[in-house]
């Protein structure tokens, strides 16, 4: 069974517990960029004291073009993130596309997350796995578009057989017809089920996936987020940046920096009437 709740540095994620977010830029753009938001959402974090972890890839390996935007590498970016967590405090999350990266990323961030596309691949569940407990970190996998929730049972055993139980699961949407994703909010209870917390992506879960670049519907992620927190998820994935339409990567669905505290307040008091409903007795 997974641990629930789940320790990330000085956080707690799971049953009863406040919510998680994680939240940052896509892509490791510039390290400059990486450190103001990051500090951004520190200060953010000890004015409303709210439980934040930074987000930030080192390399976007699944982009859709060959000339798109990358990141600057597992070395250079694996310095960046850990500028951040020594500047800021913020625990880390950063994505791993290749096993050999699962070591030194897990040596840096306290969460690695598995992306949707590779939640299947066997070899780097494990090196994740592996790595993570080694480090005292945790493991998130993404659900992938094209996996039924009920199946996501099997990634979690994965992690367990390979020695780290602190698992977390996210829902991202699921692929309906080309070019569209939706969510099916059963998602959340039913891979709540397995024992271990489970997380809510708001900002690729309004993706429009197709053509050259994906697009996406930023104005829709505070109803998806909100409908998420009611429906009972631990925690909220975010990616932002100070100025969407100018970034790298993933700007379309991203949200606006200065947008994101009035939305964490309300999710956080949506959060507080969810638990006030799920422990009622009548």
């Amino acid at each position: 069974m997974p641990n629930n709740p789940v320790c990330v540095g000085p956080w707690r994620c799971g049953r009863d517990e406040p919510l998680l977010f994680m939240a940052g830029p896509c892509v490791i753009e510039s390290e400059q960029l990486v450190l103001d938001v990051a500090q951004r959402l520190a200060d953010l974090s000890a004015a409303r004291n709210v439980q934040i972890v930074f987000k930030s890839s080192f390399d976007k390996a699944n982009r859709t073009s060959v000339d798109s935007f990358r990141g600057p590498g597992l070395e250079r970016g694996l310095e960046i993130l850990a500028k951040v967590r020594e500047v800021t405090g913020l625990p880390l999350l950063t994505d791993v596309h290749d096993p050999r990266q699962a070591e030194p990323a897990a040596a840096v961030c306290q969460i690695l997350q598995v992306p949707a596309f590779l939640a299947r691949q066997t070899d780097l569940v494990e090196a994740v796995a592996a790595a993570t407990a080694r480090h005292g970190g945790v493991v998130n996998v993404k659900k992938p578009q094209f996996v039924a929730p009920e199946d996501m049972i099997h990634v979690v055993r994965k992690c367990e057989a390979f020695g780290n139980p602190n698992v977390l699961l996210t829902e991202r949407g699921t692929t309906f017809g080309y070019g569209r994703l939706i969510n099916d909010f059963r998602c959340i209870p039913v891979m709540q089920g397995f024992g271990g917390p489970v997380i809510f992506d708001a900002t690729h879960s309004v993706q429009l996936p197709g053509g050259a670049t994906t697009g996406g519907r930023r104005e829709l992620v505070p109803f998806l987020a909100r409908a998420a927190v009611a429906c009972g998820c631990d925690g909220i994935f975010f990616e932002t940046h100070p100025n969407p339409d100018v970034a790298l990567s993933d700007g379309p669905n991203m949200v606006p920096l200065a947008e994101l505290p009035r939305l964490i307040h309300q999710l956080v008091r949506l959060r507080t009437l969810a638990l006030e409903f799920r422990n009622e007795v009548v």
